[in-house]
């Protein structure tokens, strides 16, 4: 018997594990993926929001601002990349000054700091390639930019530290009620249930409200093109085009790893539908080049898609269900990612507030919210590579060239709690196969260290998804 199931392993659900890692309480994390990020999560623009788009009488724009608040104490406690280098929308006086005022209030009231309104000289000083038609913006300087499946990696690898379980490749088909506890699937038994199942929250809550109370989530698709790291200095902030009913607009942006996203785009699509298109890229390139005319498309490395739940109503579900210990975090869309720590403490908040006894609910003396960082090999100086090489070798084995990633640090992307089961969870841990080849060189290694630290075959290292294989055999002619 868990004290607590939580249903979905993105950010929100991990750090929502996380945070309640701090009590004596049985947890467990489940997911249907064959990793934690797998769906939304994995597939954004990988911003922190300042926090001035959402209204503030919004529960979104509440949690936006309280988010970016908590983000540079958790970077530090989980040690995943996140660096605040401000914001600008980008208008026209004549046009757009109503909105950019509009949104400069709403941060005033909302409590953002370094909030404000600057015009073309100081746009033009601090982005020389912005096309030069823009005359007015709004500058956040608490906006930043992170890595958000790390986010999520990392708040798991911790939470399980302090003793939270995960099951993954475990879908959710049906939840029983039985007294005082939920049956999920005849073979998990818990008083609480937490529903962060993204995109499909509205059919997880269907399992114990099918006629009533239904939450509608509909999917939008957003698609991107990611240059390589020689188009660096594009842009120095995250440059966004003045919001409209169904986005911020394009964004253009640095990585985390020092690459420029460019996107989304917006259309209803279906749940899992993360296919990119011609029409869709090409919507994102001509907006793009409305922000500035020479977009180096040349150096695109990859192109992708990903789904934002949208809820009916426009606002975050997090509440929970009358008469019930079920918790939905639902329609958690942009700015899902910026909100999530403080999702985390909204949640519970809730969870302290009905939980019976609660002179029960006892702090986990052994928490300890530090998760060790990883080694980055290439960002050591001589002095500590070469001592370093002496302990382990492997070190000096460099697999990934396009990123400089060694052998011993996808080795320890899998050995570690919440390690990576696929190539692209090595990939997503510690970046082999995202520089400029996108795995073309490094990948056959890859796929050899899994199959070695995992003790399974070649044939049986997956891509992606539980049984996505890479190798289909020997194709070898002998005479």
């Amino acid at each position: 018997m868990y004290d607590v199931a939580i249903i979905g392993a993105g950010v929100v659900g991990s750090l929502i594990a996380r945070e309640f890692s701090r009590f004596n309480l049985s947890c467990i994390l489940l997911d249907k993926e064959n990793d934690v990020a797998c769906g939304a999560t994995k597939a954004n623009t990988a911003l922190i929001h300042a926090g001035y788009d959402a209204s503030y009488k919004s529960l979104k724009g509440k949690l936006n601002a309280r988010g970016n608040q908590l983000y540079t104490k958790l970077s530090e406690e989980l040690n995943f990349p996140f660096k605040r280098i401000g914001s600008m929308v980008l208008g026209m006086l004549n046009e757009d000054r109503e909105t950019i005022e509009r949104l400069f209030e709403n941060g005033v009231k909302l409590g953002i700091k370094d909030l404000k309104i600057i015009y073309k000289d100081e746009i033009n000083r601090l982005e020389p390639n912005v096309d030069g038609a823009y005359d007015i913006a709004l500058f956040a300087a608490t906006a930043g930019i992170t890595e958000p499946w790390e986010i999520a990696i990392s708040a798991c690898e911790n939470a399980m530290n302090n003793g939270v379980e995960l099951r993954l490749n475990y879908e959710v088909c049906s939840i029983e009620k039985q007294g005082d506890q939920f049956i999920i699937n005849s073979d998990i038994q818990t008083k609480w249930i937490i529903n962060c199942a993204g995109v499909h929250a509205d059919e997880i809550f269907s399992l114990i409200e099918p006629t009533q109370n239904i939450i509608s989530i509909s999917p939008r698709k957003g698609e991107y093109f990611l240059l390589d790291k020689k188009a660096g200095g594009l842009v120095n902030h995250i440059l966004f085009t003045c919001p409209t009913s169904v986005g911020k607009g394009v964004v253009i942006s640095p990585t985390a790893h020092g690459n420029i996203i460019i996107g989304p785009n917006s259309e209803w699509t279906e749940k899992d539908d993360t296919k990119t298109t011609f029409a869709g890229l090409d919507e994102v390139l001509m907006k793009s080049r409305g922000v500035m005319k020479k977009i180096p498309v040349d150096l695109n490395i990859a192109n992708f898609a990903g789904i934002r739940a949208e809820p009916e109503l426009g606002d975050f579900i997090i509440e929970k269900v009358p008469d019930s210990n079920f918790i939905n975090v639902a329609g958690i869309k942009s700015p899902g990612l910026s909100a999530s720590p403080a999702i985390a403490e909204y949640v519970l908040d809730i969870f302290r507030s009905a939980y019976e006894p609660i002179d029960k609910l006892l702090p986990n003396p052994d928490f300890n919210p530090v998760r060790p960082s990883r080694i980055n090999f290439m960002g050591l100086s001589d002095e500590d590579q070469n001592k370093l090489i002496e302990e382990n070798p492997a070190y000096a084995h460099i697999v990934c060239r396009c990123e400089q990633i060694s052998e011993a640090e996808i080795v320890d992307a899998v050995r570690r709690k919440c390690g990576a089961r696929s190539m692209n969870g090595v990939k997503r841990r510690v970046r082999p196969g995202a520089g400029r080849c996108q795995g073309g060189f490094c990948g056959p290694k890859v796929i050899e260290i899994i199959a070695r630290e995992l003790g399974v075959s070649l044939e049986e290292v997956d891509f992606e998804k539980n049984d996505s294989k890479v190798l289909m055999g020997d194709n070898r002619y002998e005479e």
